[in-house]
């Protein structure tokens, strides 16, 4: 009896991910944003006032390297920060007009990828295949909350 675990997925997963990006970035050139900065401005867009800490959370990437993003968006025009009415430390991160101007090009071109990319498959199966690929990273993810006692432990002995 074949079991999940006797199939190599992982290969094809990296290569669907790096062909989808390969693709979308030549589209997306044209706009002089990367995916992760398009990544980024989209998530401000639908929630303006977020702190970087808070975007890192959302876009599951480093405060630091969140950080890096945002000071090119910013210089870029598209981001802007504004001091936390709240905390004198910290900082609220905004869209500007330009990034408006171009959220619905990229969003498009995000569409258009993802229905040439899907030809042939319909709903029902990508459906399906997104809900095994959320358990597959579910599980990913609780082998780091189960992994970390030991590694601590490791360290320490």
């Amino acid at each position: 009896m074949a079991n999940p675990e006797d199939i190599s997925f992982g290969y094809l997963l990296n290569d669907v991910t790096l062909l989808f990006r390969k693709h979308f970035d030549r589209r997306a050139v044209k706009f002089g944003l990367t995916r992760a900065q398009w990544r980024a401005t989209k998530m401000l867009y639908h929630r303006e006032g977020l702190r970087q800490t808070e975007l890192a959370e959302f876009l599951e990437m480093e405060p630091i390297a969140v950080g890096r993003v945002i000071d090119r968006l910013q210089a870029a025009g598209f981001v802007e920060r504004r001091p936390d009415p709240k905390d004198r430390r910290a900082w609220r991160l905004y869209t500007t007009a330009q990034a408006s101007g171009v959220i619905d090009d990229m969003e498009r071109i995000a569409y258009e990828l993802r229905r040439e990319c899907t030809a042939g498959v319909t709903y029902e199966e990508l459906s399906q295949a997104m809900d095994v690929m959320t358990r597959i990273k579910e599980n990913l993810q609780a082998l780091d909350t189960s992994e970390a006692p030991a590694e601590s432990v490791a360290k320490q002995g």
